[in-house]
C-alpha cells in the first residue's frame, strides 16, 4: 500500500486567523474526514495550524506521528503571489506563471522538496494530513509531479501518492 498525503487549504480566514465560520467550517470538514493518519502537518501560518486544530478536534482520533510543522511549505515571498494573482486575475497556475514564471518556478521547487519531505517521514500505507494554503498548495503538487491542478476552494484538496516512479493525484471534497 502506498504513501499518501492529504493536502488540503486552511478555512477562511481574516489575515492570518480563522474567522469564526472557518472555525466551524474546519469542524465541519474535520468530522468527515476518513481518520487513520499517521502525520499532520501544518506550515506554520496560523490560520493553517489553526484548521488542522480544527481537523484534529473533529477527528478525535490518535495521530501516531502528532502535529509538526514544514515551513518549507510556507512560501516566505507571499506578497510577491499576490501581486502575481492580481496581475493575472485568477489563482489558476498556468496563469500565475505567465505573470511571474521565476517566483512559480522557484517557488515550486521548495514547495516540491517540503512534500518530499513529508512522504519520507511516513511508512507504506500511512497518511499524512496536510493543511496549506493557495496557491502554494498547488505549486508544491507541481513540483513534485509535473501535473497541474485545479485552483483548491478553502474546503477542497487533493491526496498525492507514489505510483512507482510516477503519482496519483485525487481531487477531494
Amino acid at each position: 500500500m502506498a504513501k499518501r498525503i492529504e493536502l488540503r487549504r486552511h478555512t477562511d480566514n481574516d489575515g492570518d486567523v480563522l474567522t469564526g465560520e472557518g472555525a466551524r467550517a474546519a469542524l465541519a470538514i474535520g468530522s468527515s474526514l476518513r481518520g487513520g493518519y499517521a502525520l499532520l502537518v501544518s506550515t506554520g501560518a496560523q490560520r493553517a495550524t489553526q484548521t488542522l486544530a480544527c481537523f484534529a478536534c473533529a477527528l478525535q482520533d490518535p495521530i501516531p506521528g502528532g502535529a509538526v510543522v514544514e515551513p518549507g511549505l510556507r512560501s516566505e515571498r507571499e506578497d510577491r503571489w499576490r501581486e502575481a494573482y492580481q496581475k493575472a486575475g485568477s489563482g489558476r497556475l498556468e496563469d500565475l506563471r505567465s505573470a511571474d514564471p521565476e517566483l512559480v518556478e522557484s517557488a515550486s521547487r521548495t514547495l516540491g522538496e517540503a512534500l518530499r519531505r513529508i512522504l519520507e517521514r511516513l511508512d507504506d500505507g500511512e497518511t499524512a494530513l496536510v493543511v496549506g494554503h493557495g496557491p502554494t498548495n498547488e505549486a508544491a503538487v507541481l513540483a513534485l509531479t509535473s501535473e497541474v491542478v485545479d485552483p483548491m476552494s478553502k474546503e477542497s484538496g487533493v491526496c498525492v501518492s507514489p505510483d512507482g516512479e510516477e503519482f496519483r493525484i485525487e481531487p477531494l471534497d
